[in-house]
């Protein structure tokens, strides 16, 4: 699926540029609109590596009010120490701009809101999952010492791999300002608890009152206690008891617990995502696998992974070659050829093939953590096997960031029938998250690929159509890869798990080409480095 220009015709995922948006924030590019709010719009941006991020920029009257500004640092501050696989990682931030700004991870998906609003109310065995999905991730925020105070479907996005929860924490900045009496509105009436309405001191109890009333109004389509008037719903939250005729059976008593009135009376998150674990509709797995939204909703994802992009002028061809007198004159204008280490493989289809392909393809966040199949935050749709010359050139001609074991140091996996060692034991170094291992050319990157092992605060992710295995400790040999990745399939690969001690193997997206890694250090910022040993399916 190709990007389509704005033009004719902008996918309904994304709304064009009106005069007054900003084509660039702080160097990110700034490509679409996704959205606006009470503190806020919000835009689809890139990074200069070329990352899709979600870009919140702080309406004009918000900025100009100091005590706004202060307690929005202190806000993001505390959003930088939320590393949770379902929740969308800030990536930056510009406290201190004239107009400030937060970017985080692009979630390729529809927020919950516009998944009910277009296809109404959604089934048991979703909403229980989505139920410990988002119980998961405010176990992250809270334990950062971070109450959401404003979920509510319009704050979680729905990727192929689970939910991603936004803007935890944010909310309560806007709340500390004077603007808030005239006429802003922080949090949504159908989704507030009780001493929340009451404007009592708010826990990590109220974000739990918030995910039962969330639930209610996605298995029936209206929030348990009224929408409007605002008045009115505030005291239906503090005084009635909640409308749940329409929510489907199996999960009413699961929503009744989260909406007690006495914030010490509603279960934790572990509590509510092992109930999710035992419940009959999701057969004792919490796993966002094939088949975990209905059809029409795994449909709409595609929408928001075909990511638009504005026109880009020609670059300026250089008639002449910069005065070497100049100290900063440019240096780009002629490259260097590459070194003799790096056999680069012919085009067969044309010098732009390779190019134009990879500008079909659409990144996804995780997840990140995530991320999380599951967490990351960015994986890959609508990818095609663009990168198999190169990988005949691999184990000729290794990059120059890499270096091998010699043949004496122990081997990392036994041979098995129909497999070919392409490379083993290649060191690299990842240098920070904007580049990711390219396991099946065995180098380090910032191009897109379709096979890749990337990393987000506290977790590395891979693309969301391949599976890995992590061992229990100790190297990984090859028949335990393919017989773990079946029995025991995983997308999550935290740091606090996948340790020095401890190898994974990753399988190549709807194939069987095997990766077995093994971290050599693992950093949220810093350098990383990896083994890898790479085996192709040749049978």
């Amino acid at each position: 699926m190709t990007a389509q220009p704005f033009g004719a015709t902008a996918p309904s995922a994304f709304q064009e540029l009106a005069p007054d948006d900003p084509h660039e924030v702080a160097g990110y590019r700034v490509r679409a609109r996704l959205g606006a709010g009470g503190m806020g719009r919000v835009y689809l941006a890139y990074t200069p590596g070329g990352r899709p991020v979600a870009l919140k920029v702080v309406r004009p009257e918000l900025a100009e009010d100091p005590v706004f500004r202060h307690r929005f640092a202190q806000e993001v501050a505390s959003a930088r120490r939320i590393h949770g696989l379902y929740t969308a990682q800030v990536v930056d931030a510009g406290t201190d701009a004239t107009t400030p700004w937060l970017a985080t991870t692009y979630v390729p998906g529809p927020s919950l809101q516009q998944i009910v609003d277009r296809h109404g109310p959604l089934p048991e065995r979703t909403l229980v999952l989505l139920m410990a999905g988002i119980a998961e991730a405010l176990q992250a925020i809270h334990a950062a010492g971070v109450v959401h105070r404003d979920l509510k479907p319009g704050n979680v996005i729905v990727a192929a791999d689970g939910p991603r929860v936004i803007d935890f924490g944010i909310a309560r900045a806007a709340d500390a300002s004077p603007l808030t009496g005239t006429g802003l509105c922080i949090g949504s009436p159908g989704y507030m608890a009780p001493e929340q309405a009451l404007a009592l001191t708010v826990t990590p109890a109220t974000d739990i009152f918030a995910l039962g009333a969330l639930t209610a109004y996605l298995g029936s389509g209206a929030p348990p206690f009224g929408a409007r008037p605002e008045p009115a719903t505030l005291y239906r939250v503090v005084h009635e008891e909640p409308d749940l005729t329409h929510l489907p059976l199996g999960v009413r008593d699961l929503v009744r617990f989260c909406l007690a009135k006495n914030p010490e009376d509603r279960p934790g998150t572990a509590w509510l995502i092992e109930a999710a674990r035992h419940h009959p509709a999701t057969g004792g797995e919490l796993r966002f696998c094939d088949g975990w939204l209905p059809r029409q909703v795994s449909s709409e994802l595609h929408r928001h992974s075909d990511l638009p992009r504005t026109a880009v002028p020609p670059a300026t061809v250089l008639d002449h070659a910069p005065d070497p007198a100049v100290a900063d004159a440019p240096t780009a204008w002629a490259l260097p050829a590459p070194t003799p280490t790096h056999i680069e493989p012919t085009p067969a289809e044309g010098p732009t093939t390779s190019a134009a392909r990879r500008c079909t393809r659409s990144a996804l966040l995780a997840t990140g953590a995530l991320l999380i199949g599951a967490a990351t935050t960015f994986g890959l749709l609508n990818s095609d096997d663009a990168d198999d010359a190169s990988d005949r050139n691999t184990a000729a001609a290794l990059p120059p960031t890499a270096t091998t074991t010699p043949p004496s140091a122990p081997a990392q996996s036994t041979t098995v029938p129909g497999y070919t060692a392409v490379y083993t034991n290649l060191e690299l170094v990842s240098p920070d998250r904007d580049h990711e291992f390219d396991l099946k050319a065995g180098k380090v990157t910032q191009d897109t690929v379709t096979w890749y092992l990337g990393r987000q605060p506290g977790a590395f992710y891979i693309p969301e159509d391949s599976n890995a295995y992590i061992a229990p400790t100790g190297p990984l040999t090859l028949p335990d890869c393919l017989r773990g990745i079946d029995t025991q399939p995983t997308g999550i690969l935290p740091f606090t798990t996948v340790t020095a001690d401890r190898s994974f193997c990753v399988r190549y997206p709807g194939g069987q080409d095997i990766a077995v890694i093994h971290p050599l250090t693992t950093s949220d910022d810093g350098p990383v480095k990896v083994s890898v040993t790479y085996y192709r399916r040749t049978a």
